[in-house]
Order: structure tokens, then sequence, then C-alpha cells
């Protein structure tokens, strides 16, 4: 206690006392203590050993006037343990390297974790992986470092094929994997406390990820430091910079004379590691390829194309996770072992169909399977499975003949002659549903279709309520096949809805065309809007021939000719058809044919997903196309719109008429004014 008085003379002896007995609760302790404070006079300020600096906390928190929080002489955390080092008090693992030695198996200088049979010195890799830790695995059966001894009469589990169990975590509350299971506290690996430090680079108190020469360094600005490239101050090239230490570093590792860290062994790139000695990109094409080959080694001819595009991803780590957790990841390497047959039917069979679709449109974008319309096939299987749930046999035979002949068969003409990315087949469906209800309304009444007279349509469609007249295609085949007679049922009133106004238009449209910080894929898309009034599913399913360059000018098909489009518009849509294409899900081709690609692999984007990312952006879609159409209707002559945005020729003249524009006397008006003498 007279040393601890001696040290610290700014507390009165009661204290220093009090801070003795609670830093050396026992005579060991004590005696260690004593010892310390013998040996060197300053080990309070040192706070090594581990019971001097228990005691100078113990102090500090009774108001000690002298006495700093003791810090690592190395890496400066507080809070740690320290032990004598060379330069003051150090934590264990700064100490650790301070007696780092050559490993006697990898010859690597790093901190001795154990001693050999002949007392070499060996670092933690090399026991860990040395033959005494290797056992056979009774999961895997194969050897390889326990992690879990067996006892009781359990086998051996080796690092490979341990799992953590599972438990309600103390701190979160999610059933996760989690240390101290059989614990009342247990706590998942998101949860874990971690020690902070301030970063050298931010000054944000962080977990660090690595320790410079600067000091510790948080993940994020590892990241940043590791992606860092300058032109270097010697030799000019684009290096990442680390001399001299800290954020202004300007010079290479090669011209500093430093050993080059965090390079890839593949490709020689300078970056943050995914995995050993191997960056994202390298770990992406290894690992897809390892899959795809089923464990021959050999990728398949016919899935090299597959294989490349799942290589080309923007974002290597966005295809990594999918690789290692997507659903349709396993139904490819299923695919490439040879389990599964590429083929649409195996794909149909799937009992993972959302996955099974995503693979579908990935395999069609690489050339293994022929083009599919996905929707009318979906639509057909819907089918089926709705008359398999028909109970009445007459009424399952005429929703088949109905929607076989005459649903199905126009849906079929119709994806065959437009060739469109999608065909829409809600409006079927509708009318499919609505057959089927209808009959078994007529059923409930005791009523056959055959029997039905007009007086039951209008108790129908004053009961069935909205959709009811979807009926109207039912009764008119099924007259038409002499199964009923003909029905007069009105045919749904047409919404015209509500169009914003010109000023507000030209605001958003001078929004889209000047405000950068809207991405391009919005601000092309509602120019496509508000300036043409084209509607989500064309807007959609616009492709990249469809803008041309003629000189500086930049043109867009919309119809059957070419539309000159503004100086700034033109910009966005060479720089869409460039690089601003974010939006694209794992497997998609690097070239797409799609103005506005989508998630799914070689498909455009849906236009119910177009529409809500414009609406979030405060565009009104439908009120904005129906100003833009009559404006342009006012004054284009109904043939010429038509013509020029590629609208049926009877819609143009609803605009027309809609706008309240007449161009009845057009031609005359022509014929009058100008003249057409030959030569003049």
């Amino acid at each position: 206690m007279e040393l601890a008085a001696a040290a610290d003379r700014s507390l009165p002896r009661e204290a220093v006392a009090a801070a003795v007995d609670a830093a050396a609760p026992t005579g060991r302790a004590m005696s260690c203590l004593a010892a310390a404070l013998a040996a060197d006079p300053g080990a309070l300020a040192s706070g090594a050993p581990p019971t001097a600096g228990r005691l100078a906390a113990e102090l500090i928190a009774r108001g000690s006037g002298t006495l700093r929080v003791p810090a690592c002489a190395v890496c400066g955390r507080v809070g740690k343990p320290l032990f004598r080092g060379d330069g003051g008090g150090v934590c264990q693992r700064c100490r650790a390297w301070q007696l780092a030695a050559a490993c006697g198996v990898c010859g690597k200088v790093k901190p001795v974790c154990g001693r050999g049979a002949s007392g070499q010195p060996v670092c933690e890799v090399c026991r860990r992986g040395g033959p005494a830790r290797h056992r056979a695995c009774g999961a895997c059966g194969k050897t390889a470092p326990v992690a879990l001894r067996g006892r009781g009469g359990q086998p051996d589990i080796c690092v490979n094929c341990y799992r953590l169990p599972a438990a309600g975590c103390s701190a979160c509350g999610r059933i996760r994997p989690c240390t101290f299971a059989a614990t009342s506290q247990p706590v998942c690996k998101q949860c874990a406390p971690r020690a902070t430090a301030i970063c050298a680079r931010c000054g944000q108190d962080r977990p660090p990820t690595a320790r410079w020469p600067e000091g510790p360094v948080c993940d994020t600005c590892y990241t940043a430091a590791l992606r860092r490239r300058v032109p270097c101050a010697s030799c000019g090239q684009m290096r990442r910079p680390v001399s001299p230490p800290g954020p202004d570093a300007d010079t290479c590792a090669s011209c500093a004379g430093l050993p080059v860290t965090s390079m890839c062994a593949d490709c020689g790139t300078e970056d943050k590691m995914f995995e050993k000695h191997r960056c994202a990109r390298c770990s992406l094409q290894r690992r897809a390829a390892a899959l795809l080959s089923g464990g021959t080694g050999q990728v398949p001819g016919e899935l090299a194309a597959v294989l490349t595009a799942i290589c080309s991803a923007r974002n290597p780590r966005t295809a990594l996770n999918w690789l290692r957790a997507g659903a349709g990841a396993a139904i490819l390497a299923d695919l490439g072992a040879g389990r599964i047959a590429a083929t649409h039917q195996a794909l149909d069979q799937h009992p993972r169909p959302r996955a099974a679709g995503y693979l579908r449109q990935m395999l069609i974008a690489g050339g293994v399977l022929p083009p599919r319309d996905e929707e009318l096939a979906r639509a057909e299987q819907w089918l089926a499975g709705l008359l398999a749930s028909m109970t009445v046999p007459e009424h399952r035979r005429l929703v088949r003949a109905f929607a076989t002949w005459q649903v199905i068969l126009r849906l079929r003409r119709t994806s065959q002659a437009r060739r469109r990315p999608r065909t829409y087949t809600a409006r079927a469906r509708n009318m499919i549903s609505a057959a089927v209800r209808f009959l078994s309304w007529l059923g409930a009444r005791g009523t056959t279709l055959p029997a039905c007279r007009q007086a039951d349509i209008d108790d129908w469609l004053t009961a069935a309520g909205p959709g009811a007249a979807d009926v109207r295609d039912f009764l008119a085949w099924a007259a038409r096949q002499g199964h009923c007679q003909l029905f007069d049922i009105p045919r749904p009133p047409r919404r015209a809805g509500t169009a914003i106004g010109d000023s507000q238009r030209w605001d958003l449209v001078t929004r889209l065309l000047h405000d950068d910080s809207i991405q391009v894929t919005d601000r092309v898309a509602g120019c496509l809007v508000l300036l043409f009034g084209q509607n989500m599913t064309r807007v959609a399913a616009t492709t990249t021939s469809q803008v041309t360059r003629h000189g500086d000018d930049v043109y867009v098909q919309l119809g059957q000719h070419e539309i000159p489009v503004p100086s700034a518009l033109g910009s966005l849509l060479l720089t869409l058809i460039a690089d601003g294409k974010p939006n694209t899900g794992t497997g998609t081709p690097a070239v797409s044919q799609w103005l506005f690609p989508g998630l799914l692999p070689g498909q455009p984007i849906t236009p119910a997903r177009l529409a809500g990312r414009l609406r979030a952006l405060g565009i009104p879609v439908q009120a904005g196309r129906r100003a833009a159409l009559t404006g342009l209707a006012a004054q284009l002559p109904a043939a010429v719109l038509a013509d020029t945005l590629g609208l049926q020729p009877a819609t143009a003249v609803r605009w027309m008429h809609d706008a309240g524009a007449d161009w009845n006397r057009y031609a005359a008006d022509l014929a009058r004014t100008r003249n057409h003498q030959p030569g003049e």
C-alpha cells in the first residue's frame, strides 16, 4: 500500500487503501502487485502487468488527478489487460507479435501458438492443421480438424460440418445459431459483442478490420483504402497507394519497397479479397465453373453462354450470393451434373416453380432452351388445374371447349403475330373464370345453359357484382355453337379518366431532363410517357434498336417513322444504352436488346414495376399520358398521329375527338392553299 500511495499522491491514503483492496482481493494478487510496483515505479502509468492496470483503473475511478487510462503502446486500445513489452505496456495480441518467430512448419513469421516435437515454434494455422487435430468426421467421413469431440458414444464432428446450435438470441430475440446456447444468455453471431477502437482514418469508434501503421482501421475505411486508385507519385501507374501511411498516401507498394498485399493470385488485381488470395470476380469464375461442371472440371459446351452471363454480373458479390443461397443455383447444379434434363418439361415439373422459372429464363437467354411464351404456358397450366377442380361434367365440357377453341386459340394467334416479350392473359383468365362462375350460378338455380333466358342474364348482371359482364364472350360463343340463345349484354362503359394540366406536364418533363439525382431509367421512361404518350406496356418493351443516331441527332421509332428527340433526351437515351442498366438479375447477358432490362435474364422490366418507379417520383402515369396524347391530337391529324406513335387508327380518332380537334377539312384546306402545278 505504501508503494501505491507513493505512486499516486493526489488521493488520501484511505482511498488508495480501498483501491488496493479492490484491485488485489487475494494474497497472491497482493504479492504480484507489490512485486510489480517494486520492480517498476511507473507500472501504474503503463498499466502493466494486469494487476497494476486494475489498480490504476480503481485509482482513476476514485478521482486520481495524476493517472490516465492505460492504453496499449502499440495499437492504442484501452480496456485490455496489458503486459510488459517493448516500449511499455502492450496488449496480449501486440505482445504476441513482438515475440513472433518463424514457424517451423510453414516458415512464416507469426505469433507462436505451440511447439513441435523437437521444440520448434508452430503458428496457429499449422497447429490447427497438424495431424494431432485430424480425425475422421462422423458426419462426412473425411479426415479433417475436429470442432466437436464426440462424447457418450457420439461421433466427432469436423470444422466443415459443425454448426452452432439454434437458440433464441438474448439480444435480438430471433432463433439463430448461437454461442452459449445451453445457457440463459445465448448470443447469435450478429449480436456478439466486438471490441471497438477509434478508427485512424474516420475517427469513428468501430470494430477494427485491420491494424495498419497509422492505427486501427474500420471496415468501411479498410475497403475504401483497398479499392482506391491514384497515379503513383513515382511511376505514374494507376495503383493503390500505401506510402506514406494514412489517407494521404501517394506511392504504390512497388515504388515504396513494400510487399504488395491484397492482390489476387489469378488476375493480379489489387482489391479486397473475397476468399484466400482471390478477388470476388475470380472467385465467381471459379465457383460458377465448379457448379456447372458437375464435379468433372469441364463445363458442357451448351452451358458456356450461361457461365459467361453469370460471370459478367455487374456486382460479382451479388452473383456469389446467388450461387451460395439461390434456389435456382441448386437446380442449375443438378442440370450441370445431369440429374435434371435441360427441357421445359423438366422445369415445369420441378417442386420449386419460382426458382425453376428464373433458371428457365437464364437458359433461354443463354441459348440452352428454345424461347417459349411463359404467360401463355402458365395460362394453359392454370386452365388444366381449373378444369380438374370442376365437378359437373357438362360444365367442364363447355368450359374446356370455350377455353380451348376461343380464348387460348386467340392467345396463341396473338402471341405468334405480335412477338411481344409478354402475352397478357389476365383478361382471358377473367373470361374463363366468369364462365365457370356463371355455370355454377345457373346450376344453383336449377337451370341449364340451353334453358337460360334473358331474365336469367339480367338477374346475373345484377347479382354477380363486379366482373359480371366478363361472361359476355362466353355467352356469345355458346350462342354461335347452338348451346343457348343469343342474349343482349351491354358492353362495359369506357372510362376516360383525368389528365394533368400542360404546365404541370412540362414542369415534370423539365425535371426529368435536368435532375441528375434521378436514375436514367426513370428519366427516359417518364419522358416517353409525358412527351409521346406511350403506355407502360410499350415503354417497357422498347428495344435498343428503336434508338438511332444520325450525326448529332438522336431518333426514336415508336411507330412507322423515326422521331427526332430533344438533345437532352437524346443524351439520356445514349447513356441508358451504354451504361444505365443496374437493375438486372444474375445470369443476364452482358448485351441486352431491351432498353429497360428487368431482373429476369433476357426479359424487359414489367410495366407494373416501371409504373411504380415513376409514381414513386410523383409522376402520374395515366394522367400524364392522357395529357400528352390530348396535346398531340390537337396538333396532328389522326392518320399522322397513328403512324408516328404506333396507335390504332380508331384510337387516334378517339383522341382527336377528345382533344376537340376537327381535321375534316384538312385535305380541302391543303388543296385550296397549296399550288400543285408541276415544278412549283
